[in-house]
């Protein structure tokens, strides 16, 4: 028998269909929250861990041979004891690619469109003198939109931005392995890389920022990332672009995004992530009419824990096959 560990609180007809994968399989249902610690004078059987929390380490867990995550992000568990063990670990990438693609739409749409001037004159009542300069929108065919980082969610907000017009460029880490084999709902993304008009490496992303109109962020928080948005970053850029962030917050060095807001570095932002969450309420990113700012919500769906299962189930029968997993994650690179 296959002893898993389910510790999401799943409802009984996705459990369900776990069960039914295989006769052979038996789940421990022991739900917890995504945060706190694993008990530490708790122990588990499991051969597979479904995790939401906290992790066992490898000698509370002496059978574990897999963990899956329910999160797409991985960096927190870079310092736990698993990382440095030989136990499998895959996470849900893939789960928030249509959302996330459709927040980073409404964010490049309201700020070409001056959707926060609109609602500036809203609560005033009244519309500026000259508005035809002070609400002139941007057109987004011909621009350029560069995506730093070309995985499940970069894929996506190029397929949903292609269509407008936008020509497209890329960072991508291995530009050499272009194909999507990770999971993606089907009809999505773009798993052959076709979109992107230029592919840079990382090393190129100052390069590729100067090209840029809109940038979108979409990294993985790794030791390289951390604070890859610098200052020198944010100089390189037109004083015209506007910057959206749905990967992590401490990608952006926070303290040189309000400097070059407030000197007309960039134009604008739209932050979904920040270095300290919830957003500290003395940030000056509250009050910029410069800035669009959403409480990390970009990632969340009704359709997440059904999508997380269909990865799951996915990776439970490759597993028992044999087979290769998806969304494996790569210590060395940090995702």
């Amino acid at each position: 028998m296959t002893h898993i560990l389910m510790t999401a609180p799943f409802p009984q007809p996705l459990l369900d269909k776990i069960k039914a994968v295989s006769p052979d399989i038996t789940l421990e249902i022991a739900p917890m929250q995504f945060g706190p610690a694993w008990p530490e004078n708790q122990s588990t059987e499991a051969e597979i861990m479904y995790a939401i929390g906290g992790i066992p380490w490898p000698g509370q867990a002496p059978r574990l041979r897999w963990i899956q995550a329910h999160w797409a992000g991985v960096d927190h568990l870079v310092n736990h004891p698993v990382w440095a063990s030989e136990i499998l670990l895959t996470n849900s990438s893939g789960v928030h690619a249509i959302n996330m693609g459709q927040y980073v739409l409404a964010q490049l749409l309201a700020w070409a469109h001056r959707v926060p001037r609109w609602l500036q004159y809203q609560r005033l009542g009244e519309w500026p003198e000259k508005k035809g300069e002070k609400l002139m929108p941007d057109e987004l065919r011909g621009r350029t939109l560069g995506i730093l980082g070309y995985g499940s969610i970069g894929r996506e907000v190029a397929r949903l931005a292609k269509p407008f017009g936008l020509k497209i460029l890329v960072t991508k880490q291995n530009a050499r392995r272009l194909d999507d084999n990770e999971y993606s709902v089907p009809g999505t993304g773009d798993p052959q890389a076709d979109l992107p008009d230029r592919i840079y490496p990382p090393e190129a992303t100052r390069s590729m920022l100067a090209e840029c109109d809109y940038v979108v962020i979409t990294l993985p928080l790794t030791a390289k990332t951390h604070h890859l948005l610098n200052e020198e970053m944010f100089r390189a850029m037109k004083p015209s672009a506007f910057l959206i962030n749905v990967g992590r917050g401490s990608i952006i060095d926070e303290p040189a995004l309000i400097k070059a807001l407030k000197k007309g570095w960039i134009a604008g932002a739209g932050l979904d992530v920040f270095e300290t969450e919830p957003l500290p309420a003395e940030s000056p990113l509250w009050h910029m009419e410069n800035v669009i700012i959403s409480p990390h919500t970009s990632g969340m769906t009704p359709a997440y824990n059904e999508r997380a299962v269909d990865i799951f189930i996915t990776n439970l029968h490759r597993y028992l096959a044999g087979q290769q997993l998806l969304n494996l994650v790569e210590r060395e690179r940090g995702y």
